[in-house]
């Protein structure tokens, strides 16, 4: 698990992977650690989010030092059909690895408790065919991915953000939206945030509306995180998991 900012950590989502079964390994480059040259030994790929951009600074540099690494983990992980999952930043860095295209929305921020329309296409895809049809989310973000990598299959979308949720080759998934967060998180987040002042948002309410999809949000997610250990465990194929691990639906 690759963690690129130190306010945006495994939280809720490392505690339902480990629940079903997988040992974390977490890697902080923003703290001075060193990625791995390559994949061996791993059973998934997860990159979570952060407050940099997907997308070089005005002067070509990237965002953070460590995103062509972290983009050419991602590029090994889709071709050896690692399980891969992408988170916010995350998501984005798995667009930008395979010629996706990520900007500034000119739909300004998204920030708040939200939902996404499921495609038609997650009928037939082995973690999304479960997911609520209009999943309960969490947004914090000012960029979007206007172009999906060729090939992507579009999984969720909604109005003003088309590009929620996409799979890309079989295995390897990107969430722009946050399943990882617990209130605690994004009370941190909403402390003298850049964004609720863009969008004149009060925090204290911005927290409190986060705070009560809380459950919801774990409902649809929770499982859907099951699952992905599941598929990286070796024990899911494409009518669903091969035996029950805790804490999946009901």
């Amino acid at each position: 698990m690759i963690e690129n900012d130190p306010t945006d950590d495994a939280r809720r989502l490392g505690e339902w992977l480990t629940e079903a079964g997988l040992e974390l390994s977490v890697v902080r480059p923003h703290a001075g650690d060193e990625l791995p040259a390559d994949l061996a030994g791993y059973a998934a790929l997860v990159v979570l989010g952060g407050d940099q951009q997907a997308y070089p600074t005005s002067d070509g540099t990237p965002s953070a030092a460590w995103f062509p690494d972290v983009e050419a983990l991602l590029r090994k992980a889709v071709r050896h059909r690692l399980p891969t999952l992408g988170i916010c930043l995350g998501a984005q860095l798995l667009a930008t690895a395979h010629a996706g295209t990520v900007e500034r929305s000119a739909a300004g921020p998204e920030v708040g408790p939200a939902v996404v329309g499921r495609r038609d296409a997650a009928e037939n895809d082995p973690l999304f065919r479960y997911v609520p049809l209009i999943p309960d989310v969490l947004q914090w973000h000012a960029d979007e991915i206007t172009e999906l990598p060729v090939g992507a299959t579009l999984l969720a979308a909604s109005t003003r953000y088309p590009n929620q949720a996409f799979r890309l080759g079989d295995r390897a998934w990107g969430l722009q939206f946050h399943i990882e967060c617990d209130t605690a998180m994004i009370a941190d987040w909403a402390t003298d945030s850049a964004l609720l002042a863009e969008l004149g948002y009060d925090p204290d309410l911005v927290v409190a509306a986060c705070d009560a999809v809380m459950v919801d949000v774990e409902e649809a997610w929770q499982p859907f995180a099951a699952r992905f250990a599941a598929l990286a465990l070796g024990e899911l194929d494409d009518d669903g998991p091969r035996r029950t691990l805790p804490l999946l639906g009901h």
